[in-house]
């Protein structure tokens, strides 16, 4: 019960961080709206979706498998105050996953090279590489709302935006089922950065 705990905090404190880089990235690129909406903040509060911050984890940690992801409420920005117009939606939408990633490696590299740890702090930290692993390449996938469709409709040429309709359109329902019958197929990815990051077998 109390690991069950700490990864839903974890989970919590991990997408919370996620949300806020997709907001400092806008910012940087001169789009205000994430700040004015008091989205630049830490504070969980701000951040926290019920179903996917709360009930979602609650579930998964119940189900066979022991993997446990979620999110948060979108940070809001608009895309036409961004400087870079073709491609600022692309950085502000891989600043959420890379933020995930850039935790992992530092929790990754205090394992590896942290030598006299205790085995409850390695055991804490390999908790949260695994968490963020899981985050990055979950919202990597291109099946909107995710990050990974707005990256992916920021490289198809515009002309392609029958494509982006029709995905927008089923998305949910893609989600839904990829979340059901094909997530278990990124076990191995996630089981290789863990050992990447870690060198410890997942």
């Amino acid at each position: 019960m109390e690991n069950t705990i700490f990864s839903i905090i974890v989970l919590i404190l991990s997408v919370v961080i996620h949300e806020v880089s997709h907001g400092y990235a806008a910012l940087w690129l001169g789009d205000t709206t994430a700040k004015y909406a008091g989205r630049l903040t830490l504070n969980p509060i701000k951040h926290l979706d019920p179903v996917g911050s709360v009930l979602v984890p609650l579930m998964l940690s119940i189900l066979p498998g022991g993997i446990i992801f979620g999110w948060a409420k979108p940070v809001p920005y608009n895309p036409y105050n961004l400087r870079n117009r073709r491609w600022g939606e692309l950085i502000v939408a891989i600043a959420g996953p890379l933020s995930n990633f850039l935790l992992a490696f530092v929790f990754g590299m205090i394992i590896r090279f942290g030598g006299g740890l205790s085995e409850a702090f390695i055991q804490l930290s390999l908790v949260i590489v695994v968490i963020n692993i899981v985050l990055g390449i979950f919202n990597l996938m291109p099946i909107p709302p995710l990050d990974g469709s707005k990256i992916l409709f920021s490289i198809l040429p515009q002309k392609n935006n029958g494509i982006r309709l029709a995905l927008e359109k089923y998305g949910f329902m893609i989600l839904i089922f990829f979340i059901f019958f094909l997530w278990q197929f990124l076990f191995p990815v996630i089981a290789f950065l863990v050992k990447l990051f870690t060198g410890i077998s997942f």
